[in-house]
């Protein structure tokens, strides 16, 4: 049995599509939803969701991740070969910090479309990602699908400063409980501050904890959470709706 997981911005009906090209390649194919509701074409949101669930699948796995708002124009479909997985999707940065998390990888342009249906030039999810990634599922070779590239297009955004007195990142991710997750990683974060330590952040004093009961419920904090990256949060709140945060805005933590 072979696992192909989902990761689009559809919503709950073009998912099925997708789902039913898998099947009819791969009948025997084991499909696993990671999320469908990622914002319209928020490709930094989906990038983050693929990187912090791709690696924790077993080797074979094949991760079809869709966020694509230049579908039907010349940017490239590509397959990515790390670790034992795949992954397929558009050549717009969603895929590249899960694949660098999973170790040294190998990019593929998609340029054999003779295994393909007739595809259209806005539902290449459907058309082209599902299909190559039932095909890879099924035993077809890598290199009987494209051609090695060595300029894969870089995620916008996914970055951090680190100063004595300052970090500044990015917002990669807003959750189901609107916990605000940064680009900041665990080992930057850890440095800067110790557990209790008063820090600024969005404009808000707030400690630096290690889980969210460490404050009373409704405060303010940060903390490292199990994603490994710096998050803003509220104990049993929305931090996102508390300090008006939408999308991916720039984040500066300070020392209080």
């Amino acid at each position: 049995m072979s696992i192909i997981t989902l990761t689009t911005d559809f919503g709950d009906l073009y998912p099925a599509s997708m789902k039913a090209r898998i099947l009819s390649i791969d009948p025997t194919a084991s499909i696993v939803d990671i999320i469908h509701s990622i914002p319209p074409a928020d490709i930094l949101s989906g990038a983050f969701a693929i990187y912090s669930t791709a690696h924790l699948f077993p080797d074979g796995t094949v991760h079809v991740g869709v966020v694509d708002p230049g579908v039907g124009t010349d940017r490239r479909a590509i397959v990515i070969e790390v670790a034992g997985q795949y992954l397929v999707g558009p050549d717009n940065g969603l895929l590249i910090p899960a694949a660098r998390r999973m170790g040294d990888f190998t990019t593929y342009q998609i340029t054999n479309m003779e295994p393909l249906e007739e595809i259209s030039r806005t539902f290449h999810g459907r058309d082209i990602f599902a299909p190559i990634g039932a095909h890879l599922s099924a035993g077809m070779s890598i290199e009987d699908i494209g051609k090695v590239i060595d300029d894969p297009v870089e995620p916008d955004n996914w970055k951090v400063v680190a100063e004595e007195d300052r970090i500044s990142g990015t917002v990669l991710y807003i959750d189901h409980f609107g916990n605000i997750i940064t680009s900041i990683p665990q080992q930057i974060a850890r440095g800067f501050a110790g557990h209790g330590e008063m820090i600024q952040v969005i404009g808000n004093t707030m400690p630096f904890v290690g889980t969210y009961a460490d404050v009373e419920q409704g405060d303010l904090l940060a903390l490292v959470a199990s994603h490994g990256f710096l998050e803003i949060s509220v104990n049993r709140g929305n931090a996102a709706e508390m300090l008006g945060v939408k999308g991916h805005p720039e984040v500066e933590v300070r020392k209080e």
